[in-house]
């Protein structure tokens, strides 16, 4: 990973979080009496399993490979590394719900603005359960609202085989960004793609099968 492009990445987010564009959310959603009073995420649920993802992250035409590897520790604590293709290690943090702990990380990524929106992100990715408010529907999902602090994240799951397939993450005013899985069997999940609305920065995961 080169300096020059981390730099690049840090700027960028930061001028990006301070000069946003303004947005709606979008609720062209037909409500729909709750069926069920929480959710609970299949992915990333199993201690005896090691989560390891090819990682690729674009961030205003720039990108950076490495490994992703995503740990269940304990009931509510993942822990997170991400290294280079070469394993050496860029990030090692702990993180649940309300706990956020730096293990390690190398001095061109440690900056405020990049660690919080890291963050906010495999916050949402890792999180298992959901308390559920409202429910919506459109053609092909039941959406299901659940509030998050000052925030609300949607919950798309598929009427046809019941699988999670999307969140979107949003204040009141507009979408923060959103995360997609592909799913063969609703309990793990292949592919894997953050991409956030108010800045250029997205992320792929794509499950490392070893030969």
């Amino acid at each position: 990973m080169q300096k020059s492009t981390i730099q690049f990445l840090i700027i960028n987010c930061f001028l990006a979080l301070v000069f946003v564009s303004c947005g709606s959310v979008t609720k062209n959603y037909t409500p729909k009496k709750l069926d069920k009073t929480s959710y609970e995420v299949p992915y990333f649920s199993d201690s005896k399993t090691d989560y390891v993802y090819k990682t690729n992250i674009t961030v205003y035409g720039n990108e950076i490979s490495g490994i992703f590897i995503a740990k269940k520790i304990n009931d509510t604590t993942h822990r997170i590394v991400f290294t280079t293709e070469f394993g050496n290690k860029l990030m090692d943090f702990e993180i649940s719900d309300t706990d956020f702990k730096v293990n390690s990380i190398v001095s061109e990524l440690d900056r405020k603005i990049l660690i919080n929106t890291l963050k906010e992100d495999f916050r949402l990715l890792l999180k298992k359960d959901y308390q559920i408010q409202e429910q919506f529907e459109n053609d092909s999902a039941d959406i299901y609202k659940s509030k998050d602090g000052k925030r609300d994240n949607y919950l798309f799951i598929s009427k046809k085989d019941h699988r999670l397939e999307k969140i979107v993450h949003s204040s009141q005013t507009k979408e923060k960004f959103t995360l997609t899985f592909s799913s063969e069997n609703n309990i793990f999940a292949e592919k894997i793609q953050i991409i956030h609305q108010n800045i250029k920065l997205k992320i792929e995961l794509n499950y490392f099968k070893s030969e």
